[in-house]
């Protein structure tokens, strides 16, 4: 089954087009998953005009590959982030996120839309053989920030009737592509203008004028908010706090009612989390996902969801037929909260990056902080999420994640993963050396040869296949590129160096 998650038959801006000549506006949005939309409909509701352009489809990007949970508290634990960040500043985190879920829930009353908003409870549960003092951590910190939590034994799931259970009321799902259509059409209402498949090669800022440059286009703007998950306009400092993860999902029919509706997710490393999804007549969807692993470091995807169907299908009774499979790339910061607010490069450009696993909250909190900065306003937020800041006390995950990229480089000394591109079979990448380069092959099932430099033009690390999606992809800092080397997913902007056969 290939990669396509349950939300992506929804076009969320059927009227977008390509950008040809030149455009101004007072904010141009760089862009359009959750974070880029949000902002612009936060901007043109008080008054500015905003364009949102993004290098694919509107919504093409990771805010597709979602489960959509929203919750509000810290998704690697508040016990952790407290650690880090202390409990004031866990606090506010806490709230942000809240308020962004909050927002959503009046903006599809506002605007109307049907989206399958609801609110419902969610349960961190204990994991298989994983002690129970992690829970009792746990509530001790949630309860210190403010939040409501109760402890329980037991959840609707087989075998889990004896485990240690924290449940959370008050958090939240919803269809994200039919929720984020209905944002997008109001923010078509006033005046706001989408272009899809125009990739962005350049933002500069000079004069207090931003200048966004595509390929057949540009963009002159008082500002710039850049939410394209991972930042464009930083080429390095930022990217250095952030790691790309690589998660799965898989989606199964069941009888509606089978189970409670709920969020659910356990404290195994690496975790698991399970929402349902309203499906046609008398049946929804489970949607399971879990078995992350850096990007990169691994390129063994149908395990991985053999591996969540059974661990679902010991806990769910009734789970009918597979209907979806995909995956999605979360970028983890080192602190657990992502950097929003203004770039360390320009006085007038902002940015949006670092979900740590929430990006849809981190998506509507990231523009409420921002559209407040456009405007020159305080914001309680402001230095939770500050980009430039530097945790002390974040300093261990900070190096064990920037080891990724000494490993990365130190790959080019390797042999290649094939000794001929003769053995690359139809359909398959894999990495050849050719004298003192790495090369990235890939064979097409008509038997063509696409080739191309296996060194990411981001900051040049090594890439690696990845099968499931057909792309290859950066372990340092989540660039994307697919067979024929363009990019798909930032901070790269440039395709892969040609190579010839």
């Amino acid at each position: 089954m290939t990669s396509k998650s349950l939300w992506m038959d929804i076009d969320v801006a059927p009227d977008a087009r390509v950008l040809d000549g030149a455009q101004e506006c007072d904010v141009a949005v760089i862009g359009s998953g959750i974070a880029g939309i949000s902002t612009a409909y936060e901007l043109c509701q008080r008054g500015r005009s905003v364009i949102v352009i993004d290098r694919g489809r509107i919504c093409g990007g990771m805010t597709s590959r979602t489960s959509a949970h929203l919750a509000p508290l810290c998704d690697d634990l508040v016990s952790e982030m407290t650690k880090i960040r202390g409990h004031e500043a866990t606090k506010l985190f806490c709230d942000s996120q809240a308020a962004a879920i909050d927002r959503i829930e009046e903006i599809q009353k506002i605007e109307k839309i049907d989206c399958d908003f609801r609110r419902l409870d969610g349960y961190l549960c204990q994991g298989r053989d994983m002690p129970s003092d992690i829970i009792d951590q746990e509530m001790d910190a949630v309860r210190e920030v403010g939040a409501p939590v109760h402890r329980l034994m037991g959840v609707s799931l087989k075998g889990c009737e004896g485990r240690h259970v924290l449940r959370y009321p008050r958090q939240a799902t919803f269809h994200p592509l039919k929720y984020l259509a209905g944002v997008a059409k109001a923010c078509s209402e006033n005046g706001v203008t989408f272009f899809r498949d125009s990739p962005v090669v350049e933002v500069t800022e000079d004069n207090g004028v931003v200048t966004v440059k595509a390929a057949r286009g540009a963009i002159r703007a008082k500002h710039a908010v850049v939410a394209t998950n991972s930042s464009i306009s930083d080429r390095f400092a930022i990217h250095t706090k952030t790691a790309p993860y690589r998660t799965y999902v898989i989606t199964f029919e069941i009888k509606r009612g089978a189970i409670p509706d709920a969020l659910y997710w356990d404290t195994e490393d690496p975790y698991h989390y399970v929402r349902l999804q309203p499906g046609p007549a008398n049946t929804d969807y489970v949607l399971v996902g879990g078995e992350d692993h850096k990007t990169g470091e691994a390129d063994d995807a149908d395990e991985r969801f053999d591996r969540l169907e059974a661990w679902a299908r010991s806990l769910v009774s009734g789970l009918g037929k597979e209907t979806h499979r995909w995956s999605g790339q979360v970028l983890d910061t080192i602190d657990y909260a992502g950097f929003i607010g203004r770039d360390s490069g320009g006085k007038n450009i902002y940015v949006a990056m670092g979900d740590s696993g929430q990006g849809l909250t981190h998506g509507v909190a990231g523009a409420m902080l921002n559209t407040s900065l456009v405007f020159g306003e305080d914001h309680p937020w402001k230095y939770i999420y500050e980009p430039g800041r530097v945790p002390l006390k974040a300093a261990k995950n900070f190096v064990t994640e920037n080891i990724t990229a000494l490993k990365s480089f130190a790959e080019y000394a390797a042999p290649g993963e094939i000794n001929s591109l003769d053995d690359l079979k139809l359909g398959k990448g894999a990495v050849v050396r050719r004298g003192l380069k790495k090369l990235a092959a890939f064979r097409d099932e008509a038997g063509a040869l696409h080739l191309r430099s296996a060194s990411c033009t981001h900051v040049g690390c090594h890439l690696h296949w990845n099968s499931f999606e057909t792309c290859w992809d950066c372990p340092c800092h989540g660039s994307m590129f697919d067979v024929d080397g363009q990019p798909i997913n930032a901070p790269a902007i440039g395709p892969l160096a040609r190579v010839e056969d």
